[in-house]
């Protein structure tokens, strides 16, 4: 007698599979603010070496594009850790450098394809490694375990209330061209969600008022669905279906990051204005 079928979500995943790597992800994000939120860093430093690895790996996959690696990968770390003692002139610094070493770096190859590999080289520097490292500049303010904490509830609320309304309401494609399955009707569930955690998180968490954190909510949604709509693109202008396989239910690493990436950068800039 052949086992049960593994339940698949709507959107063809191993449900399963992808609750349980979901659950030991946020267990060990979360272990790592609450046992000293400087060890955050170091998760920000691992996640930042695999995506790059694996956004790399894609972009040759797919498109045969071959971006400077070793320099990525040293450029990234560079970004993630003088963000902490320097703040924004480090991490500038760091991004710099980086794009100057990819022009640099590339040129050993020769004039063919020189513009298309190095715009590539440069796109993945700050897709990854330079939107990471703004959730370094979070935690290392002296509320930094509130700031983080209240991006990354922002973000599972967003993905939660989004994943249950677009499967029990969903009926309008959102953007049907990129992403079939995302829906309007999921878009306001997400909104919904991210705005209740906005308000309670920024209250509770970091003493600011609960309209304000409504709002950063409702920005946080937004930019959240956005970055999911631009992976879609990139994996759809590639030809893959997901980034990487390392997490069984999600793919890569950066499967799972796509919508964080982004947010961080708008996270860090409206939590300065709203929790000053």
């Amino acid at each position: 007698m052949a086992p049960p079928a593994r339940r698949q979500s709507r959107a063809g995943r191993d449900l399963v599979a992808a609750i349980s790597v979901g659950v030991a992800m946020a267990a060990v994000i979360l272990a790592s603010l609450l046992v000293d939120r400087y060890f955050f860093i170091c998760v920000l430093s691992v996640s930042t070496l695999v995506a790059t690895w694996e956004l790399a790996g894609a972009l040759r996959r797919g498109a045969d594009i071959k971006v400077p690696l070793g320099v990525l990968l040293v450029g990234g770390q560079a970004m993630v850790w003088l963000a902490w003692p320097f703040g924004t002139g480090g991490l500038a610094i760091a991004f710099a450098g980086t794009a100057l070493a990819v022009l640099l770096w590339r040129m050993r190859a020769g004039a063919a394809h020189y513009v298309r590999d190095v715009t590539a080289g440069l796109f993945a520097a700050a897709y990854v490694p330079l939107f990471c490292s703004f959730a370094t500049l979070m935690v290392v303010e002296p509320d930094g375990l509130g700031r983080v904490l209240t991006f990354l509830i922002c973000g599972v609320a967003s993905d939660v209330g989004g994943y249950a309304a677009g499967v029990l309401l969903g009926r309008h494609p959102m953007a049907p061209t990129i992403s079939p399955k995302k829906s309007w009707e999921g878009f306001g569930g997400s909104q919904i969600a991210g705005m209740l955690a906005g308000a309670l998180s920024v209250y509770l968490l970091l003493g600011g008022a609960w309209w304000a954190g409504a709002i950063t909510g409702a920005v946080l949604v937004v930019c959240a669905t956005l970055g999911d709509l631009i992976e879609s693109m990139v994996k759809r202008d590639l030809g893959i279906k997901d980034m990487g396989n390392l997490l069984p239910g999600h793919g890569g690493l950066l499967d799972r990051m796509d919508s964080l990436l982004p947010t961080a950068v708008v996270a860090w800039a409206l939590l300065s204005i709203v929790v000053p």
